[in-house]
């Protein structure tokens, strides 16, 4: 079955930088986008960065700049690479897998918290 199974969250001070990964099984990870979401304390889920089987990407325009999505299909991981951390960076983030007919699997999320 899917699996999507995140980690590297953690605490950090503002302006640090975390790496976020997203093991993937059970389906054919090579040729499916991903994409890493998060949600904040009383705030509704959100895309941060997407990235397609060849490796197109696309960022909220929060991240822009700080952040980068990447894949390694040999490892059937997804990266989100987060620079320049801010307090408001502060979420659960989550990646995300649609197939083609539109059913979604999550991961379980990793927290990020971004505190002086």
């Amino acid at each position: 079955q899917v699996q999507l199974v995140e980690s590297g969250g953690g605490l950090v001070q503002p302006g640090e930088s975390l790496r976020l990964s997203c093991v993937a099984s059970g389906f054919a990870f090579r040729s499916a986008p991903m994409n890493w979401y998060r949600q904040a304390p009383g705030k509704e889920r959100e895309l941060v960065a997407a990235i397609s089987a060849g490796r197109s990407t696309n960022y909220a325009d929060s991240v822009k700049g700080r952040f980068t999505i990447s894949r390694d299909n040999a490892k059937n991981t997804v990266y989100l690479q987060m620079n320049s951390l801010k307090s408001e960076d502060t979420a659960v983030y989550y990646c995300k897998y649609r197939t083609t007919w539109g059913l979604e699997y999550w991961g379980q999320g990793t927290q990020v918290t971004v505190s002086s």
